[in-house]
């Protein structure tokens, strides 16, 4: 082999490499757990404002699972979302699951609050009790508007007096 051919031999070692190394990290990075141990439970909401696919399930805070699918049901226009949850977590079947957020410009997430029934959900289970997610700015322009709505109302002697509504 001339010098040339090994040179070329050993940078496409290099990029072989390192395109393992990048899969790899893109794999682990994506969420996808290989080869875990986990079963689908589903859960049916009326909104479902930022959840996706692959959003987080959790229990008292911690990622218990994901989000797999979500499908509209046309007859009730309800939301079905299916997640997978880890094997070793047993989830009671009078839990309760809600849609919650990291905060104002945070993601939204499913968190799961577990009931006290004896009896653990099992493969395709559905959770029955759920809370979809607010809409934070509609509640706040009805929050707004409600409260400009009561100053006018208690006002209309002042606004007679003063048009521009200064006062």
């Amino acid at each position: 082999m001339t010098r040339a051919g090994a040179f070329e031999t050993i940078v496409g070692f290099i990029v072989i490499a390192a395109a393992v190394l990048f899969f790899g990290y893109a794999y682990g990075v994506s969420g996808k757990d290989f080869g875990a141990d986990k079963y689908r439970i589903d859960a049916v909401f009326g909104r479902v404002d930022g959840i996706t696919v692959g959003s987080e399930v959790r229990i008292a805070g911690v990622r218990v699972g994901k989000v797999t699918n979500h499908d509209i049901d046309l007859a009730t226009y309800e939301v079905n979302l299916g997640m997978t949850i880890n094997r070793n977590i047993p989830i009671p079947e009078d839990s309760i699951a809600k849609i919650s957020s990291d905060g104002v410009l945070g993601g939204a997430y499913v968190a799961i609050e577990p009931g006290a029934s004896e009896d653990m959900m099992r493969e395709g289970d559905k959770i029955v009790i759920t809370r979809g997610s607010v809409d934070l700015l509609n509640l706040a322009v009805q929050a707004f508007t409600s409260q400009s709505e009561n100053n006018k109302s208690g006002d209309d002697d002042q606004s007679e007096l003063d048009p521009l509504g200064d006062l």
